[in-house]
């Protein structure tokens, strides 16, 4: 799904850059530090891997609010989400025991989206 880029829709988090950015740079070293654990495998097969997806989602919606948070613009949001799951599964490939891969982007990248559709949403209920 591409999101095509907009002008805000609201303004971005009023007060300081640190107050703005703090989060979104916490929340990435806690994908970083994520994937930086070798071998991330619970022993649970088939569920295993539906897991690992949903967590990927989960944690780059996450993200995504964050960073529409933070920058005020959907497009934008959603360009440096994704650039980081690529950065992300660039990463993985020097830790021992996990590998890069296509599909975890464009999980992740259904993630980014999710979370700056639901933060979309929650602000325009309360703002309204």
């Amino acid at each position: 799904m591409l999101l095509v880029v907009e002008p805000a829709y609201h303004r971005p988090v009023p007060g300081s850059l640190a107050r703005a950015w703090l989060p979104v740079v916490a929340w990435a070293a806690v994908i970083f530090a994520f994937s930086s654990v070798p071998h991330l495998g619970t022993g649970l097969g088939t569920w295993d891997l539906v897991l690992r997806k949903i967590a990927h989602t989960a944690e780059y919606a996450v993200l995504g609010a964050l960073l529409v948070r933070a920058t005020g613009r959907a497009g934008l949001a959603w360009a440096l989400g994704v650039l980081y799951a690529v950065s992300d599964e660039i990463h993985q490939t020097f830790v021992a025991g996990r590998h890069g891969s296509p599909v975890d982007v464009a999980i992740d990248a259904v993630g980014v989206t999710i979370g700056i559709l639901v933060w979309r949403r929650l602000r325009s209920t309360t703002t309204v």
